[in-house]
């Protein structure tokens, strides 16, 4: 299991993946917000989408959740 959390407090803009769906190395799987900057979150590992843990509109804090991957 890879798990991917968030850098920073940020809102959760936009979500490109849904849980079933396959990711590889280099997609942007999520779109944040803070402090007027967008700030893609990055794939580190190839996988499936286990768990998606946020929602558009979610605010996120420094070492929430977003993503497991398998």
């Amino acid at each position: 299991m890879a798990e991917i959390r968030a850098d920073m407090v940020a809102n959760v803009m936009e979500i490109y993946v849904a849980e079933g769906d396959s990711v590889a190395i280099g997609d942007t799987i999520v779109l944040l917000e803070s402090m007027k900057m967008e700030i893609p979150v990055i794939a580190e590992h190839a996988g499936t989408v286990v768990r998606l843990a946020v929602g558009v509109g979610d605010v996120v804090q420094e070492g929430d959740l977003i993503i497991e991957t398998n």
